[in-house]
């Protein structure tokens, strides 16, 4: 990983730190999502590019895939 340094302005810095700490990240994790949605796919299929940006709260989410998009069995 690469170490960088960016200039905000005060108003988009204190934007993008209530944003993060809404959805419970750090400020840099949510200026690499942002990057990953707004980049262009390079190698991965171009539906990976919303893989992660969802959260269902469930750790087993992932094992229950169905029943987590189409709801539970009847």
């Amino acid at each position: 990983m690469i170490r960088t340094q960016v200039s905000l302005r005060d108003d988009d810095y204190a934007a993008a730190k209530s944003e993060a700490a809404r959805l419970g990240i750090s400020l840099a994790e949510l200026v690499r999502r942002s990057l990953h949605r707004m980049l262009p796919p390079t190698h991965q299929a171009p539906w990976m590019r919303f893989s992660g940006s969802l959260q269902s709260g469930d750790a087993r989410s992932s094992e229950r895939i169905d029943e987590v998009v189409y709801g539970e069995k009847p």
